[in-house]
């Protein structure tokens, strides 16, 4: 054992400290200053981050951040958060004695717990929620973290009697189990079982709010037991909390849910599936007329549209890795007989027997399944399990070594029935489209593009109007080409991932790269071709002249990505366009190009959408323009209405003069008044109402009015749409 850490510093200096060393002990040697303010540590080792309490040994040789009382910090609000979580569920026990705790993680934009509770917990209880928190705020006890065995811990969880703790405690990784007392009493003090990591005290947690209720389920099974979910956040500052707590309030009025509704763009009904949208028809025109501009800059970059069904073999899934991989957010794959549902699963069983070095890959599930398998397919169970007297490689073995065999017997026996899949993800399609003929080095890059839908099933308690959806479409596209190609292709898909944002006036955006943990068994095992790949999106990032954060543990399975982080108008932020470059594809699918050399080679692979999901991306624009769109991308751009019928033939005229130059147009020629009139298209957020009389009709004018309640005047229809012409040329963003 090392008789020193070594520790280094975010700038690059070094400190040398004792084995058992704490953050607070790196704090100090720092400064009496800095040892004042620090909450807790932000440790790195081998590319792997992890926040520390201020007071828990170092686990090693690494790099440190001190983290201080910061709203500007992630990585500070991430520890208050998940210490005021616990505040939280301490005074919910103090005033519901019955409440069994479930887990209360932080998220993006505070925190919550799900309970086990009898009764209903209801606004009206925020307030005696809250009081009670400040209670033990003002108490400022010390977070003690204790940790046990886990031979003492699961004994301890026992007669406590609480599933959810022992379910947890079960999940847990290693062999010892911590556990968070809200004080120096243990055994006495408010206590749960927690990795951590906590502020050093409940002084610590500055401003807070009990903001709303809702349920859900354990594990999000809704088969298992419906749980509360109590949500709240905090900050340092009491400032910050106003702040957000305003953002909130603006967010509300932007609700994309309530906006689509109420301007009819889309709809979600309960009898045609949650979190499959029905696109009416205002907003299947910002839709297409969002694609339309897409496929225009598509074709100018060489891009060949292609199009693939919503459907496809399980073996093409296995093949891409897919399958299992994404399978509890798979919709149900679907068998055409049940002999070819019981091998997917023997396949599935054996592959996670494989992945969890399992020493008897037969036994268990296995061993069940061919009991059934027995049943619905006599003659190749026979074959499995050696009954047809068939040579040894022709039966499954019991031999850890021989999964590789193992699983490839299944595949072939899938060949003659195999089950299908909704399309998870359009590149596996992609792939087989490249494959369908010969392709030489003077013929990439090939770029295939698609506005592909694809199906996720997600739990119902996650889904979210058009961000968090069953069913959506990406503007997807997968470029294969050379590595010498490799640069010049990612500048270019950065660029227009770039050009989509700042077009929609997204333009406060991050960067992050999201590079493979190689500890990670998620991860496909290509070590060279990781670093590739990595590297090459470093380059591409640096070449583009942007910023960027790199973040492990982020990429697709498959390889790593640029992901643009955007954020909107009221500060909220959210992931939008990826680049993502990978080296396993070619492999997977056997994929090749006829070099210079007259040899095959392995194409390297893009995938890139700078839009992501059209419907995530349409529910972030009505959010973004709260409903406002600029011109160039209003469903309905004008309405033309009549103060009375005696100009109604000119209002036909304005009106077919608007539809023949190609804007959306409405024509009011109701006897409603003209005030309720310009009212009603006002709210339908119609960017130009043009009102005619029999003085407009006179003079070949419209009266200008805009959605905002001004009245711009007296212009001659020409003049109008000319100015129209040049602001929907133009993108402009002022509607």
């Amino acid at each position: 054992m090392s008789t020193v850490l070594h520790i280094t510093l975010p700038d690059g200096t070094g400190l040398e400290l004792p084995p058992g060393s704490t953050t607070a002990d790196v704090a100090a040697r720092i400064g009496a200053g800095l040892a004042r303010a620090a909450i807790a540590g932000k440790f790195t080792r081998d590319g792997r981050s992890e926040i520390l309490d201020l007071h828990r040994p170092l686990p090693g040789d690494g790099a440190i951040r001190i983290l201080t009382k910061s709203d500007d910090d992630p990585d500070a609000l991430y520890v208050l958060r998940h210490s005021t979580a616990h505040v939280m569920a301490e005074a919910v026990c103090v005033l519901f004695p019955e409440t069994k705790l479930v887990y209360g993680p932080p998220v993006e934009d505070g925190f919550y717990y799900d309970l086990d509770l009898p009764r209903s917990i209801t606004p009206e209880d925020f307030e005696r929620i809250e009081s009670e928190m400040a209670r033990i705020i003002r108490e400022d006890r010390r977070f003690t973290r204790v940790e046990m065995p886990r031979a003492d811990a699961m004994p301890k969880l026992a007669r406590e009697g609480n599933r959810y703790k022992i379910d947890n405690a079960e999940r847990a990784e290693g062999d010892v189990l911590s556990f968070y007392v809200t004080g120096e009493r243990v055994g006495q003090d408010f206590e749960d079982l927690c990795r951590g990591p906590h502020v050093p005290s409940t002084g610590v947690i500055g401003a807070f709010k009990v903001r709303q209720v809702s349920g859900s389920h354990y594990r999000g099974d809704i088969n298992d037991q419906r749980l509360q979910r109590v949500y709240g956040t905090a900050f340092f500052k009491k400032t910050s909390l106003a702040a957000y707590l305003d953002r909130i309030e603006q967010a509300k009025a932007r609700d994309h849910r309530v906006l689509g509704q109420e301007l009819g763009l889309f709809t979600i009904d309960p009898l045609a599936g949650s979190g499959l949208i029905l696109w009416k028809p205002k907003g299947a025109t910002v839709r297409l007329v969002l694609e339309e501009h897409l496929r225009g800059k598509l074709r100018e970059q060489g891009y060949d549209p292609v199009f693939t069904p919503h459907i496809g073999r399980l073996e093409l899934y296995r093949m891409s890795g897919h399958f299992p991989y994404y399978r509890d957010a798979q919709f149900p794959p679907l068998y055409e007989t049940d002999a070819s549902r019981i091998l997917n699963e023997i396949w599935i069983a054996l592959y996670e027997a494989d992945k969890a070095k399992s020493r008897d890959p037969l036994g268990g599930r296995v061993a069940r399944l061919l009991d059934e398998f027995r049943i619905a397919d006599p003659l190749r169970h026979a074959e499995l399990t050696g009954a047809a007297g068939k040579p040894d490689g022709h039966r499954l073995s019991p031999d850890p070594a021989d999964a590789p065999r193992n699983l490839q017997l299944i595949r072939d026996l899938l060949q003659h029935a195999d089950g299908f899949l909704l399309k998870p993800m359009n590149c596996p399609h992609h792939a087989r489209i490249y494959a369908s003929e010969p392709r030489s080095y003077k013929d990439l890059p090939v770029r295939l593009a698609e506005f592909g839908t694809v199906y996720r099933y997600e739990q119902s308690g996650e889904l979210s109007g058009l961000t968090r959806v069953r069913g959506f479409t990406q503007d997807d596209a997968h470029l294969f080409c050379t590595e010498d190609q490799l640069p010049d292709e990612l500048a270019k898909c950065v660029s227009l991932t770039r050009y989509v944002l700042e077009l929609l006036g997204l333009k406060d955006y991050r960067v992050r790269i999201g590079l493979h943990d190689p500890g990670d068994p998620k991860f496909i095992d290509n070590p060279q071709g990781w670093a590739r790949s990595e590297e090459a999106i470093r380059q591409a990032v640096a070449a583009s002249g942007m910023s960027a954060t790199e973040e492990v543990g982020e990429a697709a399975f498959y390889g790593p990505k640029i992901d643009f982080v955007v954020k909107d108008c009221i500060g909220r932020q959210w992931q939008l366009g990826t680049v993502q470059v990978d080296y396993n594809m070619a492999d997977r699918f056997n994929l090749t190009y006829v070099g210079p050399d007259n040899r095959p080679h392995r194409p390297v692979v893009i995938h890139r959408a700078p839009f992501g999901s059209l419907e995530r991306f349409t529910g972030i624009l009505i959010e973004h323009f709260a409903g406002a769109f600029p011109l160039w991308l209003s469903p309905v751009q004008v309405a033309v209405v009549t103060v009375s019928e005696k100009s109604e033939a000119y209002a036909r005229t304005v009106f077919d003069r608007l539809k023949a130059e190609g804007f959306r147009a409405v024509l009011d020629v109701s006897s409603e008044k003209i005030g309720p009139k310009k009212h009603r298209h006002r709210q339908e957020k119609i960017n130009y109402i043009l009102v005619v009389g029999e003085s407009e009709a006179a003079k070949g004018e419209v009266n200008v009015n805009d959605r905002d309640g001004r009245t711009l005047g007296n212009r001659p229809l020409e003049a109008f749409l000319d100015a129209c012409r040049k602001e929907v040329q133009t993108r402009g963003l002022a509607g």
